[in-house]
């Protein structure tokens, strides 16, 4: 008798399994919850401050400023000059143009950086005005001779669409180093700031990120104007609307959040403008600067913020109820907020018609879930499962691991850690050694990796598909994220075989479940479930049958076509 029970007892193997299937989940969530009480705690801390007016905070900052009285220009051009000289400091590319009004015989200095305005335009319209036009008139008396003032200067001697008045020292100095082109004349109490900055920038060109075979061939470049005049050429719409800030406490830079006024949702509209007015940084370089400040779940490992080169992608998005964050210095513009199936969309789906887009949409999805599981399925069929494959496959997979020193999980992760090197090298070496490297780099160590017994051909195919999968996604981050979690997959499988596999599954989907990106949730319209809004998930229904903007977005106008 003793001997049945016993034989109903699982073995230390099982039980250990059972066991880590217990510990793994109570202690990631245990982690979890630790680490968002440490910066709950944190944030509580700094609640106060960070909820201060933005006054406080700016005088606060600028506490050194305040003690001290602003300089004003006070229209001595000597001092003006000397003052304006001492701020600007030993910056060589600083450039002072001296030169005399012709109309008032008044001193005047035109303060610009080289490179930064366009050098055509300043001497036609600011120095041959002043020196050569614009002399008094004789015939009239002296009595009734203009005298010098800005008014008078902007009005009938600078033909030119931007100019403005500036009187403090401080902010002359800033505007100069910001690449404005100052003008100062003798006599007139304060500077005038004439034209824009004008430096060299990027012609248009196709975006490299996000190829297309059919749909417009322009992308964003570096240059916030420039961008913002493309989102208007895409077509006349009076509702679309452009709300500027600046962002940087050191080095300041304009930022532009774009929305249709009549159709984006107030709520969360007033939600994004909160968060960009708290972002408190020396600098911002790029818009993923801006994209990891202001999202929901910087411990997450899924983006909350779509970044796209492409206007038209933009475009579509402000006509949905989203948002586009547009910052100078970066062709990549951030659209708030991001759902998953989102990531795997591309606007060539929609201007092809719906059968082949809802086959490439399909195939995408099907492409993320191998990048993401493909490995882990893999090592809990070799080494726990082998049972569940048909025999003749399982013999031949078998056969051409004779010989492999290693367990599978080693195996997978070296040919997957070399795969990953590879695809990283041919990024950073220059366009035309990068594709042809990694491609024979890759035949080289498969075959050889192959020949010296090290890995199965089985395996090699595996990961290859892997790898291809990976690339058939749209967006180059999300494919990042499904990558850095492939290994993490491939060690719950290692452990605890296809239950692993499954637990990891599991674990993304909850994540995903509570992950939101400015209060919608992540994997909508997954969870909550809206049916209304699966005619453009996996399969994109016929244009004409899309005929109202997604729920999940609570838009103003609902219908697309009202």
């Amino acid at each position: 008798m003793w001997s049945k029970i016993i034989s109903y007892i699982p073995s230390w193997s099982t039980l250990f399994q059972a066991g880590l299937a217990l510990v793994i989940p109570l202690g990631i969530y245990y982690i979890n919850t630790s680490i968002y009480s440490l910066v709950g705690s944190k944030g509580a801390k700094s609640k106060h401050s960070s909820d201060r007016p933005l006054s406080d905070e700016h005088n606060e900052g600028h506490a050194d400023q305040q003690h001290e009285p602003s300089s004003k220009i006070t229209g001595n051009y000597d001092s003006d000059l000397k003052s304006i000289r001492e701020a600007i400091g030993e910056n060589s590319d600083v450039h002072f143009r001296e030169f005399v009004v012709k109309k008032y015989h008044a001193r005047s200095v035109l303060i610009f950086i080289e490179g930064m305005q366009d050098e055509k335009l300043m001497s036609k319209q600011v120095l041959e005005v002043l020196m050569f036009e614009g002399q008094q008139d004789p015939q009239r008396p002296q009595e009734q001779q203009e005298s010098i003032s800005n008014s008078f200067i902007k009005e009938n001697l600078m033909p030119l669409t931007q100019i403005s008045e500036v009187a403090d020292m401080e902010d002359l100095q800033e505007s100069i180093l910001l690449g404005h082109t100052a003008l100062l004349i003798e006599g007139m109490k304060g500077a005038l700031l004439v034209g824009s900055p004008n430096g060299a920038i990027r012609s248009v060109n196709e975006p490299t990120s996000e190829a297309l075979l059919r749909g417009p061939r322009i992308g964003f470049t570096e240059v916030l104007s420039e961008n913002t005049s493309m989102l208007r050429r895409q077509g006349l719409n009076k509702s679309l609307e452009m709300k500027k800030f600046q962002v940087g406490s050191r080095i300041k830079k304009d930022l532009v959040v774009a929305y249709i006024k009549d159709i984006v949702n107030p709520d969360l509209l007033e939600e994004v403008t909160r968060r960009i007015s708290k972002i408190d940084m020396d600098f911002l370089a790029e818009s993923g600067y801006v994209e990891q400040l202001i999202e929901d779940n910087y411990l997450s490992p899924f983006q909350q913020a779509h970044n796209t080169e492409r206007p038209d992608r933009v475009i579509n998005a402000l006509l949905e109820g989203r948002i586009a964050i547009l910052l100078d210095g970066t062709p990549f513009a951030l659209i708030v907020p991001v759902t998953f199936s989102m990531l795997l969309q591309s606007p060539e789906d929609y201007y092809e018609r719906w059968i082949p887009g809802t086959l490439l949409r399909l195939l995408r999805f099907s492409g993320a879930f191998i990048a993401l599981m493909g490995p882990a399925l893999y090592i809990s069929f070799i080494s726990f499962h082998p049972g569940l494959i048909p025999t003749k496959l399982v013999i031949s997979i078998i056969e051409t691991r004779q010989g492999v020193p290693f367990p599978s999980v080693i195996e997978v992760m070296i040919l997957e850690i070399s795969i990953e090197i590879l695809r990283e090298a041919g990024i950073r070496l220059p366009k035309p050694i990068g594709p042809a490297m990694g491609i024979v780099g890759g035949l080289v160590i498969g075959d050889a990796a192959v020949n010296a017994g090290i890995v199965s051909p089985f395996l090699v195919i595996v990961v290859a598909v892997t790898a291809i999968s990976s690339f058939s996604i749209p967006t180059y981050s999300a494919g990042i994220t499904l990558r850095l979690l492939r290994f993490v997959g491939m060690l719950f499988a290692a452990i605890l075989g296809m239950l692993g596999t499954i637990l990891f599954f599991l674990l993304i989907c909850i994540h995903l479940t509570k992950l939101k990106s400015f209060g919608v949730p992540y994997v909508t319209p997954f969870s909550p479930m809206r049916l209304s809004d699966w005619k453009d998930m996996y399969i994109r229904v016929p244009i004409s049958m899309m005929k109202r903007r997604p729920v999940m977005m609570k838009t103003q106008q609902t219908k697309r076509r009202p």
